[in-house]
């Protein structure tokens, strides 16, 4: 499985036959099945890691027990906490597959190492922070500025091949609206069809 990974980094980085090796000594393989937890609040997240199957949400919970759903994570996706693996603090998170998944996991040290001697993983993986971080300064643009209708008109646009396998309850705690209030705009898309 690990070599799904391998083609996809070979389609986005022009890298030696040794590179790719030293990489591949770095994953971890890792099936998880629904409804199991990849990260939980109050673990130390030491991971990046890569969706190569299935689907997985990042949430909260709030005080009063409601979840606040981050982001979901398709295949050829990348997931994790920032904030814990950087400062190495106690997540405030939870990663948990709504599908039965697999990901590749690699470890600070290893992705610190691959960092160090592959330039262009690095130039890699700077672009892909460069994007994440443009994707939630959007993310957090839409939901201060924007209309319930307009979210998720965006999300249907950003999950257009795939929101059919999101619950509704999960898609609304992702836009930040009540259930009702999705189902409410649901039902208009549908009409005005």
């Amino acid at each position: 499985m690990s070599q799904d990974f391998l083609d996809y980094l070979k389609t986005k980085l022009q890298i030696s036959e040794p590179e790719f090796e030293l990489i591949q000594e770095t994953l971890i393989h890792k099936n998880i099945k629904r409804r199991k937890f990849l990260l939980q609040e109050g673990d130390i997240w030491r991971y990046y890691a890569f969706v190569l199957k299935g689907l997985l949400r990042t949430y909260s919970v709030d005080d009063c027990g409601i979840e606040h759903i981050i982001d979901f994570s398709l295949e050829n996706s990348w997931t994790g906490d920032m904030e814990s693996y950087s400062s190495e603090i106690p997540s405030n998170l939870n990663i948990d597959a709504l599908e039965d998944s697999e990901v590749i996991l690699i470890s600070k040290v290893n992705f610190e190492k691959l960092l160090t001697e592959i330039p262009d993983f690095a130039k890699f993986m700077k672009k892909l922070f460069e994007i994440s971080f443009i994707e939630s300064q959007n993310r957090v643009l839409s939901n201060i500025s924007l209309t319930s209708e307009q979210k998720y008109t965006n999300f249907l646009h950003k999950f257009q091949d795939v929101h059919t396998r999101f619950p509704q309850h999960m898609i609304a705690s992702y836009l930040g609206i009540s259930a009702e209030t999705l189902s409410r705009i649901r039902n208009q898309n549908t009409k005005k069809i």
